[in-house]
């Protein structure tokens, strides 16, 4: 529930914090905002604060032009909640409405139609189509904007059943025709082929962010052929549901650079939720920190390291692969073993195999002790037959009881794929080595049940980003 007072003193002071959180529909202009647009702070009379911009584009309120309101930090809520809602959530942005349509995402879900409906719309004043097109009209936007794709295929590309359908949701929600919206941008002077672009776009996020931290992290796990990390940013290849894709990301202040290159424009949507999500960039760093904080064996560290995220994974199976991989093992000795299971494609970057691929390698191809390599294919076995869903709307539960239930996996690897694949932000890994060693350096104890039980009392429920800190000071 939303309090007026508390998000009315937000947009009076401008707060880019809540930025996400709700939007702002003045009444007596029909406009919704994002709480920090530098525009003159409306009347409460005309105020309504609503909980997500679907909300607001149902009730006849179109996006303000100056704050952009859909290019703000996604609320989040919707990468921590671990119920329905926050499930669907995670799946809208992937684009499974566009795919398969309301049933698919109830399917996913295992509810009715009109039962998800209902509690989407309790909870966010909107129900999954309306949110799905809002979603839609954003990744319009960004394409009209950066890309000289003909209008009628951004259309297509960006989920519209027709023409005029794209036509009036834009001229509905931004009060401008897409032709309009093209004519203020620079041309790109790039060729668009036929299905496929280049993409150049911000992706905004809360400060602060410790792009030391976060930049180490991916760069010393980076698989060979897959990923590459430079001190200046980090770039990957992607597998999407309509074909390939490379992304080169690049921390700027108060954004994140991201050039994206579709074999398919289709895939931008989730492409964008896959990226911000590999970077908790929807992360709300405050509230973590001034938590963690209030424990003296981390309040250094958040004084010294503000703003340090969880790696999330681009691809839930790819993640619980190296997880695997990894027991037990160096960090550079399994980024070796996983090179190998990668096939080379010259020079360019090639997506990490999906399950189905893998289970085609020969043995060769698995450098690694016989009882892994089961354990691997098992693995792969359990993801390409649809028992164990490792995608951002999976049960989180559900996961780590079918991941149990595989040979050679054990609770550190289950924690493991949590914390980084399904994103849960309560997750301490109390048996690692390396966060024994930073509680150690930390004055903690660094047996698992004393570490356990301290952070249960002290950093719930943000013990994941206490295992990155603890990590750190290892």
């Amino acid at each position: 529930m939303l309090d007026f007072e508390q998000c009315y003193r937000a947009v009076d002071s401008r707060d880019a914090r809540f930025d996400g959180w709700f939007v702002t529909a003045v009444t007596s202009t029909r406009i919704y905002c994002r709480p920090s647009c530098p525009a003159m702070t409306p009347k409460r009379a005309n105020v309504r604060f609503l909980p997500s911009a679907a909300a607001a584009q149902k009730d006849g309120f179109r996006a303000c032009l100056r704050c952009r309101p859909d290019a703000a930090p996604g609320s989040p809520e919707w990468d921590t909640r671990a119920d329905v809602v926050g499930r669907a959530m995670r799946l809208i942005a992937d684009g499974v409405v566009d795919r398969e349509g309301v049933p698919g995402l109830a399917g996913k879900l295992s509810y009715t139609e009109r039962h998800l409906h209902r509690m989407l719309t309790d909870q966010l004043g909107a129900g999954p189509l309306a949110l799905a097109r809002a979603q839609r009209a954003q990744t319009a936007r960004i394409l009209i904007e950066t890309t000289d794709l003909g209008l009628a295929e951004i259309a297509f590309a960006a989920g519209f059943g027709s023409v005029r359908q794209f036509n009036d949701t834009i001229r509905e929600i931004y009060g401008r025709t897409p032709s309009q919206l093209r004519a203020g941008r620079r041309a790109t002077g790039q060729a668009a082929e036929a299905g496929a672009a280049t993409v150049n776009l911000r992706l905004a996020y809360r400060p602060p962010l410790h792009t030391t931290s976060l930049l180490g992290y991916l760069a010393a796990r980076a698989v060979p052929g897959v990923e590459e990390a430079t001190p200046e940013g980090y770039g990957r290849a992607l597998r999407l549901p309509h074909g390939a894709a490379t992304v080169v990301l690049r921390f700027a202040d108060g954004h994140v650079d991201a050039t994206l290159r579709l074999d398919d424009v289709r895939d931008l949507a989730p492409a964008v939720a896959r990226c911000r999500r590999m970077l908790d960039l929807d992360a709300d760093p405050a509230a973590v920190d001034a938590l963690l904080a209030r424990d003296p064996a981390l309040a250094a560290s958040v004084r010294a390291e503000p703003g340090v995220r969880v790696p999330r994974a681009a691809d839930g199976f790819e993640l619980a692969v190296r997880a695997v991989v990894g027991q037990q093992i160096s960090v550079a000795g399994a980024r070796r073993v996983l090179g190998r299971l990668v096939a080379p494609d010259g020079d360019q970057l090639a997506a990490f195999p999906d399950a189905a691929a893998l289970l085609a390698l020969p043995d060769e191809a698995f450098a690694m002790p016989a009882a892994r390599r089961r354990t691997l294919r098992a693995l792969a076995a359990a993801v390409a037959d649809g028992g164990l869903r490792l995608d951002p709307g999976a049960d989180r539960a559900e996961t780590e009881k079918a991941l149990l239930a595989l040979p050679g996996v054990g609770p550190w690897t289950a924690q493991y794929v949590a914390l980084r694949a399904l994103g849960d932000p309560d997750v301490l890994l109390a048996t690692d080595l390396a966060v024994r060693r930073g509680a150690r350096a930390a004055g903690l104890p660094d047996n698992p049940t004393g570490l356990g039980r301290h952070a249960a009392e002290h950093w719930a429920p943000w013990r994941s980003y206490a295992t990155m800190r603890l990590w750190r000071l290892a």
